[in-house]
């Protein structure tokens, strides 16, 4: 039986280049790399965690999500607040300590996505969220 190692959420955002700055001088982030004409597709990483940054392929609206685009765990919320409200990062919501045990803010990037940072106050054994 194989093994599910890493995931990545897909974002679709108007500009792979502005999109990938964002996350890179606001969030922390690295760029790992960009591909296609102009170009149309951008890997962003930060520890062990990776998201894929596409272009849109069409005018018009980015597709809305339900609210979150991707929850990311982080080891300690407050200290990555800090680190955000020094580069002037748009905070949505929070720091708010939530029923289901995490500490969490939110953050919205260039295209509108929500993105959720997480604190696990008590994670299980095999990590975070689980």
């Amino acid at each position: 039986m194989a093994e599910m190692i890493r995931s990545a959420a897909v974002l679709q955002v108007r500009d792979v280049v502005e999109a990938a700055a964002f996350y890179q001088e606001k969030l922390g982030f690295t760029t790992a790399g960009m591909w296609g004409e102009s170009p149309c597709f951008s890997i962003v990483g930060r520890g062990t965690v990776t998201l894929f940054l596409d272009q849109a392929r069409e005018d018009g609206p980015i597709p809305l999500n339900q609210y979150w685009a991707a929850y990311i765990y982080v080891d300690d919320v407050d200290a990555y607040l800090e680190e955000l409200k020094s580069r002037d990062v748009e905070i949505v919501r929070g720091p708010e300590n939530m029923d289901h045990g995490c500490r969490e803010i939110d953050v919205k990037d260039l295209d509108g996505h929500i993105i959720a940072f997480g604190q696990d106050l008590t994670p299980g054994p095999v990590g975070p969220g689980l």
